[in-house]
């Protein structure tokens, strides 16, 4: 059977893409660099991350962007030999406004070198291209009013003023002729996510509503013309668990359409799996994939009936499913860095780890401090199951305060756990703990363990366990022994979606990592040979 979620973590915003046999979904990556993930199956079954192709400066820098912004909402598409990418950077959150700029990359292989962005539009987010029988190209994305009381954390619908539609031009690559609003958008409201797709002479408009909370939803209208006008479904809504609070998939919605060789329909849609008693998704939106069926009234249902996503979905074909390993140990070795790992915002990683300058080693270089929108040495993976285990081993020397390097239950600079080895003016070195959970918008730290332990020289392991909601610190002389137990249970339920601001507050995932900072401005080394990611039992 399809496992949902088939991407498990932090993969929103799911768009589906198949070439012949090989189907690849790409999903947001927000402020986490390189830009956008792209997965790839040949069964729809097992998916493996292929490529992160917005990858150097001309093409991203969001260097100053905010929490939650950078990369929205990306949409794959293959026409004419090439793949045509089309994304969002957004450059503001909170007020009125977003400043969403939308761009088009292509490349003629997923796995190779994508060009540089063409300039679009900034009318709105969530851009998609749609590649017409006729050979037209048409750029749609939901257009955004600033004349509202919407603003970040508190989204209302009339900010989410209908879905523009507009012919691209290749050959000049700029739109042309005439702007429409195509689709208002159900009762529902909060309309975004278009996606478009022909099948027997419609014209079908798939979009996200609801919000990207827990009134989230799949929304499909049709037309016999492209420019509208748009009927909605009978259902109204394709997809969606925001009537079924029992469900195991929450929050579903924006997701896309896609055909297997022998015509089988499935769609895709972002979900989330909250953890009681408060249903904070600490895993974040997760991409899921749900089978269809085409009744004879010509509208798309889910196969088993209802609009409510299942757990397990039937396949196309019978295929095994390949158990990823229960722990990943990660030595670090000089060239690439392992593709698990992303770090924020910078296009110019050399600025914050080497893999070479100590062979056998991650060298972060201490600069802004944790939760900088500029320059941060975070380096980090995406958690991907509601209990864990994260081990790394540090060899760090600081010679003032300022100097912090450690391990870190991350997910942005109002939400954090970070256990780290600094100096104190009495105690010498130390492991200490800094935690920030939720306050917006001071963003104020605590220091659960007051000044922290002293620790002998040489390199330090450190450890954190998370089960569900609770998060315990462990260290020990990397010389060996056993672990000794740091600071109280911690809340990691925080690390969440829904934490500090709450629902619609921030919309990203949980990252488990290493840091580094230094606020003196020298830019002090600290040294990471290992990382360990292990699937723990509740």
């Amino acid at each position: 059977m399809i496992r949902n979620p088939i991407l498990p973590g932090f993969n929103p915003d799911p768009s589906i893409c198949r070439v012949g046999d090989d189907y690849y979904i790409a999903t947001s990556t927000f402020e986490w660099y390189p830009g956008v993930q792209i997965h790839h199956s040949k069964d729809l079954v097992n998916w493996t991350l292929v490529r992160r192709p917005l990858e150097r400066q001309s093409q991203l820098d969001m260097r100053g962007n905010p929490d939650s912004c950078g990369i929205w909402a990306p949409c794959l598409s293959y026409a004419d030999g090439l793949f045509w990418l089309v994304y969002t950077d957004v450059k503001r959150y909170d007020g009125n406004f977003k400043d969403a700029h939308n761009y088009i990359v292509t490349s003629p292989t997923i796995e190779g070198d994508w060009s540089d962005p063409i300039y679009v539009n900034s009318s709105g987010f969530d851009p998609s291209l749609f590649h017409d029988e006729d050979g037209r190209k048409w750029f749609v994305n939901m257009q955004w009013n600033h004349r509202t009381e919407s603003y970040g954390g508190a989204p209302k619908s009339p900010a989410f003023d209908g879905i523009l539609l507009q012919e691209w031009d290749p050959e000049t690559k700029s739109l042309k002729g005439p702007i429409k609003n195509i689709f208002a958008g159900s009762p529902l409201g909060l309309v975004e996510g278009p996606h478009l797709f022909k099948r027997n002479g419609w014209y079908y408009l798939t979009t996200a509503e609801g919000g990207t909370g827990y009134d989230h939803a799949v929304t499909m209208a049709r037309s016999r013309a492209i420019d509208g006008p748009y009927e909605m479904h009978p259902n109204m809504h394709l997809i969606t668990s925001k009537d079924a609070p029992e469900a195991m998939l929450q929050r579903a919605g924006h997701g896309q359409y896609v055909e297997t060789p022998d015509g089988q329909a499935y769609h895709t849609h972002l979900c989330s799996r909250p953890m009681p008693p408060k249903r904070r998704c600490t895993l974040g939106r997760e991409t899921a994939l749900q089978k269809c069926v085409w009744k004879d009234d010509g509208w798309l249902y889910l196969a088993q009936g209802g609009v409510v996503p299942d757990v397990e979905v039937p396949p196309p074909t019978d295929v095994d499913l390949i158990e990823q390993p229960a722990r990943i140990e990660t030595r670090f070795q000089p060239g690439l860095l392992p593709t698990e790992f992303q770090w924020l915002r910078t296009p110019k990683p050399e600025r914050i780890f080497s893999l070479s300058e100590r062979p056998g080693h991650l060298r972060l270089y201490g600069r802004e401090s944790i939760g900088s929108w500029f320059e941060q040495a975070l380096v980090a993976r995406r958690q991907e199951h509601h209990s864990f285990r994260a081990e790394t081993t540090i060899d760090f020397s600081p010679d003032t305060y300022q100097q912090v390097a450690g391990l870190t239950h991350y997910y942005n600079r109002h939400k954090f756990h970070a256990l780290v080895v600094t100096l104190h003016e009495k105690l010498g070195r130390v492991v200490t703990i800094f935690s920030c959970a939720g306050d917006f918008p001071h963003g104020r730290m605590v220091f659960p363990v007051d000044s922290g332990v002293a620790v002998p020289d040489g390199a330090v392991d450190l450890a954190m366990e998370i089960k569900e909601n609770d998060l315990q610190f462990f260290w020990r002389p990397a010389s060996g022994g056993g672990w000794l137990p740091l600071g109280p249970v911690l809340d990691a339920g925080v690390i969440s979606d829904e934490g500090g601001r709450g629902e619609h507050g921030s919309f990203t995932g949980a990252f488990a990592g290493m840091l580094a900072f230094d606020t003196s401005g020298r830019a002090h080394p600290a040294d990471f040979s290992r990382f360990v990611y292990e699937h723990i039992e509740s």
